[in-house]
Order: C-alpha cells, then sequence, then structure tokens
C-alpha cells in the first residue's frame, strides 16, 4: 500500500490466502495475479525447496493434490512414502524434483468438489518460484499502489534438519535464509512490503537473530499458531527428542512459558508473559486461527462477545495480529446475523475485535468487509 492507502486503511490489512484461492488453483501466478486485481494488500506463498534449492510455492512439499504429477509416467518412481514432522505421506515430494522438472508439471484444483468452477483452470498453470511471485509483486506496484509478500516457510525443520531425498540423502536446505537471500536478490527489501511467518519457533528466532542482521535487513516475523489446545511448533517436539540445548536455541522463552518439552502446546505460547517475550525477542506479530479468536465464548452475542484473552494479549504487548482463514465456503465459527455474504460477516467481526488483518481465500469479499467497517467506524 502506498502511505496514503495505509493510512486511509487505518493499517488493516487483506491477505490474499494463498492468491484468491477461492477462484482460481491456490499457489498460482493467475491466482496471486487475481488477488492483487481484487485489493489484497499482500499476498501469502507458502514455500518449500526444491531437489535444487529454489523455493517454490506449495501449500506442502507433497504435490500429489496440487499437480497432475500422478498421471505423469516420466516420474512415476518418484512416488515414495515419507514422515514429515511426524506423520507419515505417501505422495510426490518437492525436494525429490528439480525446479526444472516441477516446471513440466501443471497446477490443479486441490479441492474441487468445493470448488468446482476452479477445475476448469487444471492443467494451465505452472509451479511458481518464491522469485517469480515476488516480481509479480513488484511488476503489479504502479499508479501509488504498493504490494507486499506475506511467505510462511513450510516444515522447516524438515527440510533443513530431519527430512530426506528420495535416494536417503539429507536435503539440508534452510528455508529461511533461501527466503532471506531471494528477497535482496530481487531488491525487495522494504520492511514495510514483508511480512515472514512460520508455525514454528526456532526458524524465526534465527531469523531475528543470525539471519536477517547477516543480510542486512529487518523483515517483521509473524508467529502462527495451530489450534492452541491440541497442536504445538513441531521444532519443540524435535529438539526434545535429540535432546539438544533448549537454551540455547530458544534462549529465555522456555522460562517465559515454565519449560519447553514433547507436549508443549501452542496455548502455552498464549499467555501474557510468553507474548511479551516473544515480541521483546522476534515477533512482531501473531497468527492465530480464527476459531481461536472467535469461538472462545459460543453463547454470547457477537455484540457483547469479549475480547479473548489472546488477543488481548497480544494487542497489549504491541503485536499485530493477523488470523487464518476465512473462506465464503465455509458457515462462518461467529458472525453477526443479517449481513450477506456471512464470510464479509465473519470479518467484521474479527475487526471489531481489533485485529488488523486476516487471510481469506476471497480477498475482494475481504476488501469489502474491511469497507463496511471502517466506513461504520468513521461515523456519519
Amino acid at each position: 500500500m502506498s502511505p496514503t492507502e495505509r493510512a486511509n486503511n487505518q493499517g488493516l490489512i487483506v491477505i490474499g490466502h494463498r492468491g484468491a484461492c477461492g477462484y482460481r488453483p491456490e499457489h498460482t501466478l493467475e491466482s496471486y495475479r487475481l488477488a492483487i486485481r481484487q485489493g489484497a494488500d499482500f499476498i501469502e506463498p507458502d514455500l518449500v525447496a526444491t531437489r535444487d534449492g529454489v523455493l517454490v510455492a506449495r501449500h506442502e512439499n507433497d504435490i500429489s493434490a496440487t499437480t497432475d504429477v500422478a498421471i505423469r509416467p516420466e516420474f512415476a518412481d518418484r512416488r515414495v512414502t515419507k514422515t514429515v514432522d511426524g506423520t507419515m505421506k505417501t505422495g510426490w515430494f518437492t525436494e525429490d524434483f528439480t525446479l526444472a522438472e516441477l516446471k513440466i508439471l501443471r497446477a490443479k484444483e486441490r479441492i474441487p468438489d468445493l470448488r468446482p468452477a476452479n477445475a476448469r483452470f487444471d492443467g494451465m498453470f505452472e509451479i511458481p518460484t518464491f522469485a517469480e511471485v515476488v516480481r509479480l509483486a513488484k511488476s503489479e506496484s504502479r499508479d501509488g499502489r504498493v504490494v507486499g509478500v506475506y511467505p510462511e516457510t513450510k516444515h522447516p525443520t524438515y527440510f533443513a534438519s530431519e527430512g530426506r531425498h528420495l535416494d536417503g540423502s539429507p536435503i539440508g536446505i534452510p528455508l529461511g535464509r533461501r527466503l532471506v537471500e531471494t528477497l535482496v536478490a530481487e531488491g525487495f527489501t522494504d520492511p514495510r512490503r514483508v511480512y515472514i511467518q512460520s508455525f514454528e519457533v526456532a526458524n524465526l528466532i534465527e531469523l531475528k537473530q543470525s539471519i536477517m542482521p547477516a543480510a542486512g535487513v529487518g523483515f517483521p516475523l509473524v508467529q502462527v499458531f495451530g489450534d492452541i489446545h491440541s497442536s504445538g511448533p513441531y521444532d519443540f517436539r524435535w529438539n526434545v527428542a535429540r535432546r539438544a540445548d533448549l537454551a540455547a536455541i530458544y534462549g529465555g522463552l522456555s522460562a517465559a512459558i515454565g519449560g519447553i518439552d514433547a507436549m508443549t502446546r501452542y496455548e502455552a505460547l498464549a499467555t501474557e508473559a510468553a507474548l511479551h517475550w516473544m515480541k521483546a525477542n522476534y515477533a512482531s506479530g501473531l497468527g492465530p486461527s480464527k476459531r481461536d479468536l472467535l469461538s472462545h465464548a459460543p453463547h454470547a452475542t457477537p455484540d457483547s462477545d469479549p475480547i479473548p484473552a489472546m488477543l488481548a494479549h497480544a494487542l497489549k504487548a504491541g503485536l499485530v495480529v493477523h488470523p487464518y482463514t476465512l473462506r465464503a465456503e465455509e458457515a462462518p465459527v461467529r458472525a453477526p446475523p443479517g449481513l450477506e455474504p456471512p464470510v464479509v460477516a465473519e470479518a467484521l467481526h474479527l475487526l471489531g475485535l481489533g485485529v488488523q488483518g486476516f487471510f481469506i481465500d476471497q480477498p475482494d469479499l475481504g476488501v469489502a468487509a474491511r469497507d463496511l467497517f471502517l466506513g461504520a467506524t468513521k461515523g456519519p
């Protein structure tokens, strides 16, 4: 956004989740381009790596459901079973393909039963590199408008330390370092145009303390939370299992949350003390699930609903909060009645709670919700 646009929007951003994946197959340049043209302020590429170390935009390193790899006979022998972040998966994985090989493949709609209209684009679009996504954001930034990128490192511990190629050799690719190297190489270093996010913790701390200072850049980092009660950062489990020096990796975070073990959940990071420590040491923002903000008091009405404690603590600590993911096809978790479509009402409810932006699969509806919210808050 330009300074004028940012002021007009009061700092509230609409993030095109995997582009405009409600209308085009996710993580394609066409999905990102549509998101920008629908008014998204940031586009979100999830990043995984190829065999030759290039970052590409895919939601997962398993590309079985998002490409036509299964019908390519030349790659039939690449199908394999791997364990990624403790979960066994069978499919085709980006780390077993060079970039040139991935460029042979074509994207397809991941959930055609839910989004049948998107399936008409199957076979039309390539898998983009992160560099290509950045170049798109640059080329679409014109006439006073500035578009940002909001990349997520997917499975950083797996790619850097745990994962193996098809032949059994270690992957050994640090996603955070490659991400920063790409941004620097593309001259995309304005911190107002980048957020870097992860569900893991150690890679964000490493970015803050060593990778970004070494590169002479400083981008805001966002700690994403899975379900706060049932899941936790995978790197906690990995580092505990290998008996790593947790103090060396996490500093004072362990003390702030009362210790780290293999069962530590995101709720330990959602306390006031933890969020203040995160803000002081590495994080600029928080990315919670919308469900953890909207379903905390199921019998309250939207008008009387108190601000969730996690959100209140985050805002008090000075963290921006960008929840995920709003989708027009889903029934909203909580929304004021009477507004159509319901996802607009859900977005209005979140903005009313105090969040500064949100991830949405239909960016045009997110922009409409923000416009309604800003119009209502301006008053007569």
